[in-house]
């Protein structure tokens, strides 16, 4: 195994959802006991500590990713940055709406037990640290959208400097404080599922969701690509013949922005399907804002998880709204490993009410997947590159004037 897979963070969540689910089993045949309790006593304070840590840092992850993408949208009136764009939103939301639909006509088949019977209780927190947001999801949203427009619409160039290094410093926040919490949120989490019980009931349906996600993701890559080349009159299958190495460097380094090198040359040896100038416009751009992989992912996982945990699904209305919103997030949010679902918590927490199980669970099962979801993610931008390319064609739009 290599030493840049073993310090991954799905390697290290895996290795907490193990750690966790072995040590709540464990403590499961010894309850009762003096050190079950005190260990017990240990899990449910760290799971909470972690929970509000997290919860803290959702309005500050929604400002530092929503609103300096909102400015970059606005600081160029290109049109095909705008065609870019609109592209890169409907294929997310489109995604979205597709998997709130599978999940509405699938997971009602599958064998979800979301009543365990002879469940055991968990003690109560011993230490509460309460750590409120600075603000409400909503309103970290509302703010995001209002200051991002205000600020490209009067070329506000220091308020989107400053919002510029506040999303660097949002980011090190992420990567040197959320993430290394991360393993004790999942692994608490699945100790306490354990320990009372559901964890062995519900880890087959984990299994099976995660394949037909999958599935999930072929379907909406060829539908792309069919759109594709019928709006272009060439022919895709010109493209899909070079990309996977582009695939393969995803599913390994579960990173857009790491595979952006071998995605371009894998696009550049599709010309003249492509041309060239929406070859380097396209793809880089894409990159960064096209995840239609990882929405169609948390889209379907979410629905999952309210089932399982709180046994119904979300309403079709807050589907709905978030599905729309999760759009402008994935716009939004870093071509890193986890990234969607990192910038849109406060979605999952404000939109659909998920308490700190649940994000945690979500969290876990996404990176469990999040190799493929990034390899759609990768795979899709050359779909899009493509209506580009049949876009300036018919418009007869050269390079110098991108």
């Amino acid at each position: 195994m290599s030493k840049g897979f073993t310090s991954s963070l799905p390697f290290k969540l895996i290795v907490a959802l193990l750690a966790g689910m072995f040590i709540g089993l464990g403590l499961a045949t010894i309850e009762g006991n003096a050190i079950c309790t005190a260990l017990l006593n240990v899990v449910v304070t760290v799971h909470y500590i972690a929970s509000q840590f997290l919860n803290f840092c959702v309005p500050l992850i929604i400002i530092g990713f929503v609103a300096p993408s909102i400015t970059r949208m606005g600081s160029n009136a290109s049109r095909m940055l705008l065609l870019a764009l609109t592209l890169a939103y409907v294929s997310s939301i489109g995604a979205a709406f597709a998997a709130t639909f599978a999940g509405y006509s699938i997971i009602p088949f599958l064998n979800i037990v979301t009543e365990v019977e002879g469940l055991k209780d968990l003690p109560e927190v011993v230490f509460k640290l309460s750590i409120p947001q600075v603000m409400p999801v909503m309103s970290a949203l509302f703010v995001s959208v209002l200051v991002g427009l205000a600020a490209a619409w009067n070329r506000s160039k220091t308020t989107i400097a400053l919002l510029e290094e506040f999303q660097q410093i949002v980011l090190s926040i992420v990567t040197r404080f959320l993430i290394p919490v991360l393993p004790f949120l999942i692994g608490t989490t699945f100790c306490q599922l354990a320990y009372q019980g559901s964890i062995t009931k519900q880890l087959p349906i984990f299994l099976v969701i995660i394949l037909i996600v999958m599935l999930g993701h072929y379907i909406w890559m060829a539908l792309l690509y069919f759109l594709a080349g019928a709006y272009s009159g060439r022919n895709p299958m010109n493209i899909i013949k070079n990309y996977g190495p582009a695939y393969m460097t995803a599913v390994g380094t579960m990173s857009s922005a790491a595979t952006l090198s071998v995605a371009l040359t894998c696009a550049r040896k599709s010309e003249p399907t492509l041309r060239e100038d929406m070859v380097n416009f396209g793809i880089p751009l894409f990159a960064n804002i096209h995840l239609c992989g990882s929405v169609m992912t948390e889209t379907f996982f979410v629905m999952a998880v309210s089932k399982i945990l709180y046994g119904v699904y979300p309403s079709v209305g807050n589907m709905i709204l978030f599905c729309l919103l999760l759009g402008v997030f994935a716009i939004g949010a870093p071509g890193v490993p986890g990234g969607t679902v990192m910038a849109s918590l406060g979605l999952i927490t404000g939109v659909l009410g998920f308490d700190g199980t649940g994000t945690g669970l979500m969290l876990t099962i996404f990176a469990l997947q999040d190799s493929f979801g990034t390899a759609c993610n990768v795979t899709s931008d050359g779909a899009l590159t493509l209506i580009l390319t049949g876009y300036a064609e018919k418009h007869n739009i050269t390079a110098q004037q991108i």
